[in-house]
């Protein structure tokens, strides 16, 4: 029993010995391959560690520090589009365009647009019209407010469209079309024969063309979204004069009965005359051919009858 233990510990001695004089060999000679792999490890670390910044959202360590210590807070960035509608009934359309202007104006904002239409009943006025304002977003609600403020609000719509999507599609064919183009223009530079320097010419004015319309397609939504749009409609109220029809026709006041009398001529006068004028062009297109022909029918008429009447 001894000696199969002694062999056994003696065995196993021998193992780790060869064990250890492997690792060391692999060590040795492997040296480059050792600092190839640390090498291809720190660019896969960068990359992971650079990859974060690409998406959209700011994330903190658990450590609370993201460059100037701020909170665990996660910040999702989002392109909104945010729109809307008030009406509103207000006693004076100067007054409240006016408070309105003065409001966006302090928002950071502008008066788009602007238009009014003054109507009249029974010598008395009313104006109707809207106003357009363009205010930063963060400060939309709060022009919103001061609208609906500005008498009795009849109808509010607010509309918010999420565009993020659509300009990180534009920046992704942006990216595209400029690499493109800088190929283009390699081969441009490269180019030895006329029908070549044309054909390149062609392609590289096509990618341009599309890359101006693409950016101005985003910086149109760029705008949209740093500047939302509030259309706020005011009208003045529709006066309503004090009048009450009599019961019997002939309780209406003289001075009334005679003006609407002349009034009722004129009316009849007026159509007249302009069912002359829509008529004078068939009586003159039909009335003198008729009239001639008549004419001459009459005259041959009294030739015959004079004739007839002759002694033989």
């Amino acid at each position: 029993m001894v000696s199969k233990r002694t062999l056994s510990m003696a065995a196993l001695a021998v193992l780790v010995v060869l064990a250890g004089c492997g690792g060391a060999g692999s060590a040795g000679g492997g040296g480059g391959d050792g600092g190839a792999g640390y090498e291809q490890a720190t660019g896969v670390e960068a990359e992971a560690t650079a990859a974060p910044t690409r998406e959209p959202a700011a994330k903190v360590d658990s450590g609370g520090s993201a460059g100037d210590g701020g909170g665990a807070a996660i910040r999702d960035d989002r392109a909104i589009i945010r729109t809307g509608t008030v009406v509103v009934e207000v006693d004076d359309f100067s007054s409240a365009r006016s408070n309105l202007t003065t409001s966006v104006e302090e928002y950071g904002g502008y008066v788009s647009d602007s238009r009014q239409n003054r109507r009249e009943i029974d010598n008395e006025t009313w104006i109707r019209g809207e106003v357009v304002l363009r205010v930063p977003s963060e400060n939309f609600d709060a022009l919103v407010d001061d609208a609906r403020a500005l008498g009795e609000v009849e109808s509010i719509e607010t509309n918010s469209r999420d565009v993020t999507d659509q300009l990180v599609d534009i920046e992704a064919r942006l990216e595209n079309l400029r690499a493109e183009r800088d190929r283009l223009r390699t081969l441009y530079d490269r180019a030895n024969t006329t029908e070549d320097v044309l054909a390149v010419q062609r392609e590289l004015s096509d990618v341009q063309q599309e890359i101006e319309r693409l950016e101005a397609r985003q910086q149109s939504l760029q705008n949209q979204v740093a500047f939302s749009t509030l259309t706020v409609r005011l009208e003045e109220p529709r006066p309503t004069p004090d009048r009450v029809a009599p019961d019997r026709w002939y309780d209406t006041p003289i001075l009334s009965a005679l003006l609407q009398s002349i009034d009722g001529v004129a009316v009849v006068a007026r159509a007249l005359v302009v069912g002359f004028a829509y008529a004078l062009p068939y009586l003159v297109a039909f009335g003198i051919p008729v009239a001639l022909v008549g004419g001459a029918l009459l005259r041959y008429g009294r030739r015959f009858r004079r004739g007839g009447r002759e002694p033989e």
